[in-house]
């Protein structure tokens, strides 16, 4: 019998909690309602306090499993001492993040369960106790939502920065709790090396050069690349530029790609396919530049420009010179 729990599994980068782990629980806190708990599951090494980072967003507890491991341990390990909790709170919900780590954990975790997990998700609602997860599906072309019906715990992963972390002022209960750290001799973790650049991808990036087909050659892309480096931002593209050798699925932005948050995007050569602009509509600033003047991007652009775009990029691009 699961208990009205939703969990959030907080996933750690470096001496850090992921962003995505903040989005979740703010996400969580909104469709609980009254019926359930909102749970933080924090794996930390003893000397850590990484719950210092979750706290200001309110969950209604933070149950934290301390082990000097923690911080080095690989997904296998994560996901036995997590299935060791579920074993022992019978929660009715998990959320992951569709990041790197929570898409190798969470199908772990969901094998050792056998309950049902659907993955990338766009959205959440509860319908009573049941769990609504909303995804795109066929080519980006439909929005699915799928539930588990008949097993528990429910669970699912979220693209990052699908949703806005907000602090809120309740102040969290912090519960320590035991588990067994059970070492997977096959496969260690001997060091972890940083990245120089913080924005590691463009889902990271507080600024974003964005492309599209009419801003795809070969100039305009070193173009672009030496501006996103005046601006101290990242290069993300449309999805049709993801068939070029030097772009990958890291890069796309949209349904299928990455949603992103940055404080300013720059979209060049874009005409705004719905695909598109959920990947990138709650961008703090958007700025359009394109030859079509009733390209869709502009229904959702701060700022427009209708002409060529790589021109316009040219032209930018001197006034840091």
């Amino acid at each position: 019998m699961s208990q009205p729990e939703l969990w959030v599994i907080s996933e750690r980068r470096l001496a850090h909690i992921e962003p995505t782990t903040q989005q979740l629980i703010t996400k969580a806190k909104s469709i609980a309602g009254t019926t359930f708990k909102v749970v933080t599951i924090l794996l930390e090494a003893p000397t850590d306090h990484l719950e210092d980072e979750l706290t200001p967003y309110a969950p209604d507890e933070i149950r934290i499993a301390r082990d000097e491991r923690f911080p080095t341990a690989t997904d296998a390990e994560q996901a036995d001492a997590l299935a060791q909790l579920v074993a022992a709170y019978h929660p009715n919900t998990i959320l992951f993040g569709a990041t790197i780590t929570g898409r190798s954990i969470a199908p772990r975790l969901q094998a050792k369960l056998q309950t049902g997990l659907t993955a990338d998700c766009l959205d959440l609602r509860f319908d009573e106790d049941t769990l609504v997860a909303t995804k795109p599906s066929y080519g980006d072309n439909i929005m699915c939502e799928i539930i588990c019906p008949d097993r528990r715990p429910q669970m699912a992963s979220v693209r990052p920065n699908t949703f806005v972390a907000h602090p809120a002022t309740d102040t969290p209960t912090l519960t320590a709790v035991t588990v067994t750290f059970h070492p997977v001799e096959r496969l260690q973790i001997t060091a972890t090396t940083p990245v120089v650049n913080t924005a590691t991808t463009v889902s990271d990036a507080s600024r974003v050069i964005a492309l599209g087909r009419g801003a795809a050659s070969e100039t305009t892309i070193t173009t672009a690349t030496q501006l996103a480096e005046k601006l101290g931002g990242r290069i993300g593209v449309s999805r049709p530029l993801t068939d070029q050798e030097r772009f990958t699925h890291d890069d796309q932005i949209g349904q299928s790609g990455n949603t992103i948050h940055p404080e300013l995007i720059l979209n060049f050569g874009i005409s705004g396919a719905v695909q598109y602009l959920v990947g990138m509509q709650t961008a703090q600033t958007i700025v359009a530049v394109n030859a079509d003047e009733h390209a869709p991007i502009f229904d959702v652009a701060d700022y427009g420009y209708v002409g060529d775009a790589p021109a316009f990029m040219t032209a930018l691009l001197e006034q840091f010179n």
